[in-house]
């Protein structure tokens, strides 16, 4: 390992504006709003305020997976969240979200309107909600949400951690890529132990589990989270990649992933999403970037 330069952390820690990184101009080290800015409300009674990274997938395909099993109460407005542009702070989205972070629900079905913020209660609301992708079984229960609690765990470790030093840090650092990449090639091999002896994380059925670790971990698998995975060597968890590859495969994920998605292939985004129609109209406009 090279020397790194030396740093001696101040008495007192004071923010620094000019730090750099790609996330700098959104990044402060206090709460609240920015601005005065009430949030959209469409038809639906759930209304979803998010992008598509990896935390935003995760509920675009537990709605999607609820439409596919037939709950028409899962029919929902999709809002883009541009968290670049600092819009997660406007004041009707940190009434929702007091942690200025995406995603957020509104049920709107439920007389006063009720937030759901943290992605993982997101998908519990909603499996508890419409009574799917949650086992009834206690044990494939218990493992169902065993999984989805070490996502919200593990995850921070693989996008604040070796996302961030990886692919967005001003200066690369070789103590801190190394010490993340090491703890997220122990969680691939965490998965893809557990997935040689299970089809999916909660045993033999599809669940929250899944559509929680799957954006994060199947991406990473897939070597498109952070364009690392020559760098990981992801090719070397086969298991994980089975896994990935059937998920990818089902019908309500192709749509979720495309849902507040502004990047990649023209055809793959769908800016917001108001009914179900709107899959179709990407599909004939699929040519043309949206504006």
């Amino acid at each position: 390992m090279t020397n790194p330069t030396e740093y001696t952390p101040p008495k007192i820690w004071k923010w620094n504006m000019e730090s750099g990184g790609k996330f700098a101009n959104i990044n402060r080290p206090i709460a609240g709003p920015t601005n005065d800015t009430d949030l959209p409300v469409g038809e639906h009674p759930l209304q979803l305020y998010s992008l598509a990274t990896p935390n935003g997938v995760k509920v675009t395909v537990m709605l999607e997976e609820l439409l596919a099993l037939g709950h028409d109460g899962a029919e929902y407005d999709a809002w883009l969240i541009k968290i670049d542009d600092g819009e997660q702070f406007g004041s009707g989205y940190v009434q929702a979200n007091p942690n200025s972070k995406i995603p957020v629900l509104m049920d709107h079905s439920t007389g006063m309107p009720r937030r759901v913020f943290e992605s993982g209660a997101i998908l519990l609301y909603l499996a508890e909600k419409f009574g799917a992708f949650l086992p009834t079984d206690p044990n494939q229960r218990t493992e169902a949400l065993n999984w989805l609690f070490w996502q919200m765990g593990s995850a921070p470790y693989l996008g604040g951690g070796f996302g961030h030093f990886y692919a967005y840090a001003p200066i690369k650092i070789e103590y801190a890529i190394d010490r993340y990449a090491m703890e997220i090639k122990r969680q691939l091999d965490v998965l893809d132990r557990h997935l040689e002896a299970h089809e999916y994380m909660a045993g033999d059925v599809y669940s929250i589990a899944d559509m929680a670790i799957w954006p994060w971990y199947g991406g990473l698998a897939k070597g498109v989270l952070y364009d690392a995975g020559e760098f990981l060597q992801v090719q070397d968890y086969a298991h994980v990649n089975r896994w990935a590859d059937a998920i990818a495969k089902r019908p309500a994920v192709k749509r979720g992933r495309m849902v507040n998605r502004t990047w990649g292939e023209p055809h793959n985004q769908l800016h917001e999403r108001h009914d179900a129609s709107d899959f179709e109209k990407r599909t004939q406009d699929k040519l043309e970037p949206q504006s």
